[in-house]
């Protein structure tokens, strides 16, 4: 795949003077406004990691981001479903919908879980709940989950919207699928949170994706397919514990079939980007890039923004290698 990320920078650290950015700011989501701006929604961590999402406004210097403005809270636990924190936003605008779906993970008593909230304007977000998956695929902890930007064919040829999720039921965790009724959705977009007809999409198969793999930002129309970046984990697992200090954390890229999303096309071989820079390499959990957001300039370019060792937010430039 001739896809490459080149680093722009630091763009977020977690304010000193804020303890709920104690633990660090990490892992945001993005989207444009009505307005044009960029508005950017991080993962807030205070003591005890406990998360809240955040949102700010994205400053740009020249053509590139180089900081952001603090606007407040976007979402922070209220549920039961939710009471231990939220977590990893993704944001995908969806027009027919005339809304901004975000998916998130619900941590609550059963472990992780992902919920979706939708929004008109980026600034109100209603709850619509944990998703709902047929069969026992729900009785697992999940993550890393991000919908189509538009309506695709199901495998059993309806119109449906598509997400993308990582479920726990696999000894090596990988990427799946799942779909909702488009007709349905349309109706009452509070029932995206119902899906069906599972799959797996892609499961690790690299040595530097070898204990899991997860979606990045919602995928992008490109001309071979659907372009998904994602991460791809290596290392240690060490039991019992919740931040594992011996794991490597990096990025990569897949093309997804654009009729049959559930397809895997072409992958890389090799990272686009893996820890590297003291930022990536030291922090809360050591070793990490994780690409959560992405803005597609229009131009075949987009800018990438992802956390940096679980503690700051990085921005890169993604652009065809040749």
């Amino acid at each position: 795949m001739d896809y490459a990320l080149e680093r722009i920078g630091v763009l977020m650290e977690p304010d000193p003077d804020d303890p709920r950015e104690a633990w660090g700011v990490l892992n945001p989501a993005s989207a444009r406004g009505a307005d044009g701006e960029l508005y950017l929604f991080p993962r807030l961590v205070a003591e005890g990691n406990y998360s809240r999402i955040g949102r700010a406004r994205v400053m740009f210097g020249e053509d590139a981001p180089l900081s952001v403005e603090r606007l407040g809270i976007a979402l922070e636990p209220e549920e039961e479903w939710e009471e231990k924190g939220v977590e990893d936003p993704r944001i995908t605008l969806v027009e027919r919908l005339g809304l901004y779906l975000m998916t998130y993970t619900a941590f609550g008593p059963n472990g992780p879980r992902v919920a979706i909230a939708g929004s008109a304007d980026l600034e109100h977000w209603e709850r619509y709940g944990l998703v709902e998956y047929s069969g026992n695929l729900g009785s697992y902890d999940n993550k890393d989950a991000a919908f189509f930007p538009e309506p695709v064919a199901a495998p059993d040829g309806r119109r449906a919207y598509a997400l993308l999720h990582r479920p726990a039921n696999e000894e090596r965790p990988g990427i799946w699928i799942s779909f909702a009724d488009a007709e349905e959705v349309e109706r009452d977009p509070r029932r995206i949170v119902r899906v069906d007809d599972h799959r797996r999409v892609a499961a690790p198969q690299e040595p530097w994706e070898d204990l899991k793999i997860g979606a990045g930002p919602p995928p992008v129309r490109r001309d071979e397919g659907w372009l998904l970046l994602h991460h791809g984990v290596s290392g240690r697992l060490e039991p019992g514990m919740d931040r594992q200090p011996a794991v490597r954390y990096c990025a990569g890229a897949m093309v997804l079939g654009s009729e049959k999303v559930w397809e895997v096309v072409a992958r890389t071989t090799e990272p686009l980007l893996e820890p590297e820079t003291g930022q990536e390499r030291e922090g809360i959990v050591p070793n990490v890039v994780f690409p959560t957001a992405l803005d597609d300039r229009g131009d075949g370019t987009a800018d990438v923004f992802y956390g940096m060792a679980d503690s700051r937010i990085g921005a890169a430039r993604l652009s065809r290698s040749t």
